[in-house]
């Protein structure tokens, strides 16, 4: 079976880090004058000789955002329903040595968390979990969006990498969407921060979202962890994978989020260092790369970058988040995935969304299109 690890392994890591850091600023008008761009220029706006360029790139982002998406931001919230994991992995709070108290949520529980979001006015809802195969599983997963699908449009997860058939499964149930992140695609350094479990596996991970194009899921989301290895070169190698899922599973739509690192319960500290300025560059390469994608802004980011990067290149922001299992309603203090950094409530996001100009979509999809 053909899969992007057969892109992948033309490609070299050090060779692509290279490129990019010689990269010339004759290279970056070159990308910028162009109005189809294509991987080379991607490459050539993420680069450092591209930063003196960054207005104009901000401008253009603005431009092909507001052509190809209006003037919208569609509104998301993560619903945590277990931080069980069987993973050993440096970053996260998650982390199978971390000696937290695990908690996956009821039936009972997973309806006062949904009944929390409800009156907040959301519509979309992320279900979030750790990786424990064992227990939160695909039956539990099944059983989970059975329980809320009445109560939202839309409703995408984010949980441990699956097989064919159990993404066909989550298809037939409602699934609009499935995120899964590489992590790194730095494939030497991989093992290091990902220890034990499956998800030490780069492989199967690597192959994770063809397998969703294979079961015919609406969207697939796709990023990196900024923060583990350069994010130049990850983002590049992200951009390649996206490419080759445009190009192989063309009626899907596709995501791409940017979680840099926030503090957690027993993580490493970041590798690499990801200012405001470095992450709006590359939300604005992504943007002028490809005008098709979606690009979403989680509250890890902080309340002066998100407000001013509504305009740039956004289509999708959450707001009001909490990163632990309950942490709506019904058990705020278990422990969080990552420290959010965003705080302010739902109305407070929307009104500063309206403030800009732009109109906060609670729903812009329904199941019986299906």
């Amino acid at each position: 079976m053909i899969t992007f690890k057969s892109v992948f392994d033309q490609y070299d890591w050090e060779t692509i880090k290279t490129k990019i850091y010689n990269t010339s600023a004759i290279d970056v008008e070159c990308s910028l004058a162009k109005t189809k761009r294509n991987l080379d220029d991607f490459l050539a706006l993420i680069s450092p000789a591209a930063q003196p360029y960054l207005e104009q790139m901000a401008q253009l982002s603005h431009e092909l955002t507001k052509k190809r998406f209006g003037k919208t931001i569609q509104m998301y919230a993560p619903l945590y329903l277990s931080n069980e994991c069987q993973n050993i992995c440096t970053y996260c709070g998650f982390s199978l040595d971390n000696k937290i108290k695990r908690k996956t949520l009821t039936d009972t529980e997973i309806k006062l968390e949904v009944e929390a979001l409800k009156k907040t006015g959301f519509d979309h809802v992320l279900l979030v979990t750790g990786e424990a195969n064992y227990t939160v599983n695909i039956n539990y997963f099944l059983n989970a969006i059975e329980q809320i699908k009445k109560d939202f449009s839309i409703i995408s997860v984010e949980v441990q990498p699956l097989s064919q058939e159990e993404y066909e499964r989550l298809h037939e149930a409602g699934v609009y969407s499935v995120l899964v992140y590489q992590e790194t695609y730095h494939q030497e350094v991989y093992k290091k921060y990902h220890t034990k479990g499956k998800k030490s596996n780069f492989d199967f991970r690597l192959d994770t979202p063809d397998r969703i194009g294979k079961a015919g899921i609406h969207k697939i989301g796709l990023g990196v962890l900024l923060g583990l290895e350069d994010w130049r070169t990850d983002s590049f190698f992200n951009a390649l994978h996206l490419d080759y899922l445009q190009k192989t599973y063309w009626r899907t739509k596709y995501a791409v989020s940017f979680p840099r690192f926030r503090p957690a319960e027993g993580i490493i500290e970041p590798n690499f260092i990801m200012d405001d300025k470095d992450l709006t560059q590359l939300i604005c390469a992504y943007r002028l790369w490809n005008e098709d994608v979606e690009i979403s802004i989680s509250t890890r980011e902080n309340e002066k970058f998100r407000n001013n990067i509504i305009p740039i290149g956004t289509t999708s922001m959450s707001a009001g988040s909490k990163t632990n299992p309950g942490g709506y309603v019904v058990d705020p203090q278990s422990l969080e995935q990552f420290e959010i950094s965003d705080e302010r409530s739902v109305a407070e996001i929307a009104h500063i969304i309206q403030q800009k100009g732009y109109e906060p979509v609670w729903k812009d999809w329904d199941r019986t299109y299906f």
